[in-house]
């Protein structure tokens, strides 16, 4: 029988991601060991996982050598990440040969449900309705509530940047309602967007003419700074931003000042530049800028997902059957 490991430096990542039902969903496939193996007792461990053919990991994964996998894991085949991003630890993994799967399909669906939610809220100005209610009263909030935001209707334009799992995810929820959606994605092509039903557009269409725009971009260093004010100041006066990408795609302080100038814009953002954001940040000071912390990627049950997807992928892979879009070099350049 396949003999298989967990790798990582936390143990209690390990065993929230990967609770005991669902260690026992893998051994009945594999040899699975009960010792978490990290990079600080791989040698005490070297007999034992000299013969480990397939490991599953998730966050806080090990960041092992090409060197320690060749010397460790000499016949290790398959990683079955049970996480989103892998740019930390990934390359070694891919030039030693082994195949490394991880659960961003899995991920993508919390994130964009998460994101759909916003989306409705904000087009119907859920965020000015509130902070106005106590200042306005009930029925003037309301009345001028109403004749500022458009919601979902018609020809309400929502733009979504980065059309990769989450932005296509997020795509397929949108058709029910009746809007226009415009897509930034350098790699997107016109037939698949044709395919998806949406427009392609510039970043400077879609901040000048979306209702609601959600940031998607993969992380890299090209894409730092990419949200600049030069963009914002052309938002909507009721336009909201969702940014549940990467903190360090937007100029903070730009933002600070495009809400500042339009008080009717909003900006939720589940994650920062740097995290967990401080209690006196600038970002917080500023009223129609809400920060959450981090929380789009998955809830306590949501978070079966991904060991579910880990243990699906497994079943394929003992199978000999296709296992679902392994990542490559050549992909891991313009992945989040």
């Amino acid at each position: 029988m396949i003999k298989a490991c967990f790798i990582s430096d936390n143990q209690e990542r390990i065993d929230y991601v990967f609770p005991e039902q669902q260690k026992k969903e893998i051994r009945k496939s594999v040899i699975l060991l009960d010792t978490v193996i990290a990079k600080n007792n791989l040698e005490e461990n070297k007999e034992q996982i000299k013969d480990v053919e397939i490991a599953f990991s998730t966050w806080e994964m090990s960041k092992l050598t090409r060197k320690e996998l060749a010397t460790y894991f000499p016949h290790l085949k398959v990683l079955f990440y049970a996480a989103g991003s892998v740019r930390s630890f990934a390359n070694p993994f891919l030039e030693q040969g082994i195949t490394l799967i991880n659960a961003s399909r899995a991920m993508a669906y919390p994130v964009a449900e998460f994101t759909l939610s916003l989306i409705i809220q904000l087009s119907k100005g859920a965020g000015f309705a509130s902070d106005n209610y106590l200042k306005m009263g009930f029925w003037p909030s309301r009345n001028v509530t109403f004749h500022k935001y458009p919601g979902l209707y018609h020809q309400t334009k929502i733009g979504i940047l980065g059309a990769g799992k989450i932005g296509t995810t997020l795509i397929s929820y949108l058709k029910p309602f009746d809007v226009e959606i415009l897509v930034f994605d350098p790699f997107m092509s016109e037939e698949r967007a044709k395919e998806l039903g949406v427009t392609k557009a510039s970043l400077a269409f879609i901040f000048k003419n979306a209702q609601v725009i959600t940031n998607h971009i993969a992380n890299n260093p090209d894409t730092i700074g990419i949200i600049n004010y030069d963009l914002l100041k052309t938002m909507k006066s009721t336009a909201a931003l969702i940014n549940t990408g990467r903190g360090a795609q937007i100029v903070e302080e730009d933002l600070i000042r495009a809400m500042k100038e339009e008080p009717d814009r909003y900006a939720v953002l589940d994650v920062t530049t740097v995290e967990p954001y401080p209690n006196d940040g600038p970002l917080r000071k500023v009223k129609n800028i809400y920060i959450l912390p981090h929380i789009a990627g998955y809830a306590a049950e949501e978070v079966l997902r991904l060991s579910d997807y880990a243990i699906l992928e497994l079943h394929k892979y003992i199978e000999n059957r296709p296992v679902d879009n392994p990542i490559t070099l050549k992909q891991l350049k313009t992945m989040a």
